[in-house]
């Protein structure tokens, strides 16, 4: 039996988004950074962590890079899923002004994301490894007219104070995580439930189109359905999907017997309860169409 460690892993250094995700689903727990995803996974394998937070997607850039690939072989297990409304703020060393920051450091991706506000302040982006890593930078620095686009979480660790509040280009700017762990905690049946797997389909005509049939016909609502080549080769392509309902749904059920006969594998990553957000979307969606008809 493995002991309990109390610890979740990321990927990334204090005061990274992926720790304030760490936070805010588990602040219980003691939040352990890692160089890399890789890092993260095998820190649950090998028993020094309990969970491993992981950012899967961004509103804004789509999928993060690599991940779909590292879910399955990880043998991990989701049992969760939260979502994280990425803030920037500028962030300055104890006694900066607003007026003093002549550039502002951080990941690249951060930078291109307030792009408005940089230009309106005339501060020049400068390229950082990390977010969080940018904010420790300007910490060590002592340099008023530098400061870093990071969590407000970062500004505490790192005793760097908040110019500006909320700066980015989109508001809507967020990020989904996973929550995994090395067993499966498959959530009851009869809850808000999402089951998520990998499959890949047998090489016949349309095999495809068939093997989404049985959700169509069944009404299995499928929220997600993403591609990827698997070890570089043009023909092994393993499809990621993530479908509302529980496995013992008796729809779900006749969905997934159907998906069996048109794959070569299916692997199940795990059954979670879905996020309060997607349903908070799914209201503010109807009403921006009920005003858009009215």
């Amino acid at each position: 039996m493995r002991q309990k460690t109390n610890v979740i892993s990321f990927q990334g250094t204090r005061g990274a988004y992926s720790h304030q995700a760490c936070a805010e689903v588990h602040p219980e727990m003691e939040a352990m950074p890692c160089a890399t995803f890789e890092d993260a996974i095998a820190a649950v394998w090998e028993g020094r962590a309990d969970l491993a937070m992981l950012p899967v997607e961004n509103s804004t850039y789509g999928r993060v890079a690599d991940i779909h690939h590292l879910l399955p072989e990880s043998g991990l297990h989701i049992v969760g899923e939260h979502f994280l409304r990425v803030h920037i703020n500028l962030l300055g060393v104890p006694g900066a002004r607003l007026e003093d920051v002549r550039s502002a450091m951080s990941h690249t991706v951060l930078l291109g994301q307030c792009r408005a506000f940089l230009r309106e302040h005339g501060i020049a982006p400068r390229t950082g490894a990390d977010t969080a890593g940018s904010a420790e930078i300007v910490a060590a620095t002592g340099d008023r007219s530098l400061a870093g686009l990071a969590s407000e979480l970062a500004g505490r660790i790192y005793g760097l104070n908040v110019l500006a509040r909320h700066i980015e280009d989109h508001k809507n700017n967020t990020t989904r995580f996973l929550v995994m762990a090395p067993e499966p905690r498959i959530a009851p049946r009869g809850g808000d439930v999402l089951t998520t797997f990998v499959f890949r389909v047998r090489n016949i005509p349309a095999a495809l189109y068939k093997a989404m049939g049985g959700f169509a016909t069944n009404g299995v609502n499928m929220i997600k359905l993403e591609s990827y080549m698997v070890d570089g080769h043009f023909t092994a392509t393993q499809f990621y999907a993530d479908i509302e309902g529980h496995p013992e749904d008796p729809a779900v059920a006749r969905a997934l017997e159907e998906l069996r006969y048109f794959t070569s594998s299916l692997r199940m990553l795990g059954t979670y309860p879905a996020h309060p957000y997607r349903r908070e979307q799914e209201r503010t969606e109807r009403e921006r169409l009920a005003q858009t008809v009215a």
